[in-house]
């Protein structure tokens, strides 16, 4: 599958950006340098260096935010679980009151947000004949309104340049039977995340979309004849991508 992702997202011009320029096209680069190229001042990464980053997980203690999880522990991050039933905080983000709650709660509980992370989502999966509006509408709750939620509503609490990173997933390119709420509501992850990409800088927001997982295939192999599937440990890395890195817009295919 095309491993194309989001079209290139240009910054609106800044003293701070044309350093960066300068810097960039520079046969040296110091230490400093580097750091104000990535849009990070030398404090705030030497801050990040010794103590990590505070980051809202949600979904933390499902199959795949156990994998984020340990990734992002493992590199020293600070990491505030979130679950409906399990978790720091107990929270339903399909619910936008419960979002709001969620943030007030984040902010009691932590010194401030440098990442949103979300590895939760739920939807139907019906022939299209069976569907009814109302299976679509909890689609979309479930995976993309609470999500775009999740954004809409974190960005007064995240730090100046934190980062959101949501889940869709295959379903949007490449279809199966019964998989159209799916597909429809990972389409509409997607194209929140490089619209809102252009509007929320110099905070950052991707997604990641993995196909089905290696420890999955047991149980729904049978729904994806001929597709390669993917290990939680490498989509789990995207996930660190995505936090650590500097890309904003993107959708970080896994196949």
């Amino acid at each position: 599958m095309c491993s194309t992702c989001a079209a290139r997202v240009r910054l609106p011009s800044s003293p701070m950006a044309a350093k960066a320029r300068r810097c960039r096209s520079s046969t040296f680069m110091t230490g400093k340098h580097k750091w104000w190229a990535n849009g990070i001042s030398p404090a705030r990464q030497a801050a990040l260096n010794v103590t990590g980053m505070n980051i809202l997980l949600i979904g933390a203690t499902g199959k795949l935010g156990s994998a984020v999880h340990s990734a992002l522990t493992a590199r020293g991050h600070k990491i505030l679980t979130v679950g409906r039933t399990a978790g720091d905080l107990r929270h339903d983000v399909a619910d936008p009151e419960q979002v709001t709650a969620l943030y007030e709660a984040a902010r009691a509980a932590t010194d401030g947000l440098d990442a949103v992370v979300s590895a939760a989502g739920d939807v139907p999966y019906k022939p299209v004949t069976q569907m009814t509006p109302d299976d679509y509408l909890a689609a979309f709750r479930g995976k993309a309104l609470s999500q775009i939620e999740l954004v809409r509503q974190g960005i007064p609490h995240l730090a100046e340049r934190g980062s959101f990173t949501l889940i869709t997933g295959v379903l949007v390119n490449d279809p199966i039977p019964t998989g159209s709420a799916a597909s429809m509501a990972n389409g509409a992850v997607e194209s929140f995340v490089r619209a809102a990409a252009i509007e929320i800088a110099p905070q950052r927001i991707n997604a990641v979309s993995p196909t089905i997982f290696t420890e999955s295939v047991p149980e729904y192999g049978d729904f994806f004849p001929g597709v390669r599937p993917v290990d939680l440990t490498d989509v789990a890395q995207a996930y660190v991508r995505s936090v650590e890195g500097s890309h904003t817009g993107r959708i970080f295919e896994l196949s």
